[in-house]
């Protein structure tokens, strides 16, 4: 089993708890396709329960590892190692235009630099107020080890740094911000876990260890998955938020999640793929404690992959 990313010790948790379910939002369309050069683009569009809406077209371009020429962006890909090694070699260049007149693009360099490095070039453009942002991400992954660096190059040197080490399915990881015009630590984190592919289990302490989490995810069987996550924050008190979710698989095509929390939320959701290229998903919200009240939520997904 591969080294998680320090963000994703409880990966397998947080997707139980946070992924499809479709309430958080009254509707959402995700459209993917693919050219036939191998250019895909996946246009987003959400409406959100106040009434406002947003989306963002996407395109992203890869070069194979025998090199290509991307019409598109008209220059030629050239790499100065042998790309019949067992580096490999692959350059994915995205951009995207938002409704909020935003242009985000990200140029990935993946294993070519060195073996389990992969660098990114992330920039945000508005041209509104003509603003602009860049940061340089370097991601570096072996068998025992995954380490991460994001470094902000506009509006002052910042860095946030996490690094994972794991060894038979125990892992333990830390995270640091770093202020290079102050030379002072920002912020930090720890975190240990155990996986296994039945179950997972981790501790996090964020906020410079003031907020701690403790986690687990269980894969029951083939159709059933069950996790829950416990919370508290050392300096507002002494109450511990819980939440508990589950998953049950219908069939191959559907299933349903159902998760509730500590303050009487509850929450159900429901997805199927309808035919191929198309899934439906449907969500629900609901204030137990206040069921009188208009404060449900519900929401529907239409995802088209074509």
């Amino acid at each position: 089993m591969s080294i998680p990313a320090f963000s994703d010790i409880a990966k397998s948790s947080n997707d139980l708890l946070t992924k499809d379910f479709f309430h958080t939002a009254a509707s959402n369309l995700d459209v993917k396709s693919k050219a036939p050069n191998g250019v895909s683009f996946n246009v987003k569009g959400k409406s959100t329960h106040e009434g406002q809406t947003g989306g963002s077209i996407e395109a992203k371009y890869k070069d194979d590892p025998s090199g290509t020429f991307l019409n598109n962006l008209s220059f030629l890909v050239r790499s100065p190692f042998d790309r019949s090694s067992n580096i490999g070699s692959r350059l994915t260049l995205t951009q995207a235009w938002t409704t909020a007149n935003t242009l985000d693009t990200k140029i990935e360099v993946d294993n070519q630099l060195a073996k389990g490095l992969k660098a990114e070039l992330v920039t945000h453009y508005v041209p509104k107020n003509n603003s602009y942002g860049a940061k340089t991400n370097l991601y570096f992954k072996q068998p025992n080890f995954h380490g991460r660096a994001f470094i902000n190059l506009i509006s002052g040197v910042t860095a946030t740094i996490d690094a994972v080490m794991g060894h038979e399915g125990f892992l333990v990881g830390a995270e640091a911000g770093y202020d290079v015009e102050k030379a002072a630590i920002t912020r930090y984190s720890a975190a240990v876990g155990y996986s296994v592919p039945q179950y997972t289990a981790g501790i996090t302490a964020t906020n410079n260890l003031s907020v701690f989490a403790a986690s687990y995810y269980h894969k029951v069987n083939s159709d059933v998955e069950a996790g829950a996550k416990a919370t508290w924050d050392s300096k507002a008190g002494d109450k511990v938020g819980l939440e508990v979710a589950s998953k049950y698989r219908l069939d191959p095509s559907s299933f349903v999640k159902a998760k509730v929390n500590d303050r009487g939320i509850a929450a159900l959701a429901y997805s199927v793929l309808l035919r191929p290229g198309f899934t439906l998903g449907l969500g629900a919200s609901f204030d137990t404690q206040n069921l009188n009240e208009a404060s449900h939520k519900v929401g529907a997904s239409f995802t088209f992959d074509a």
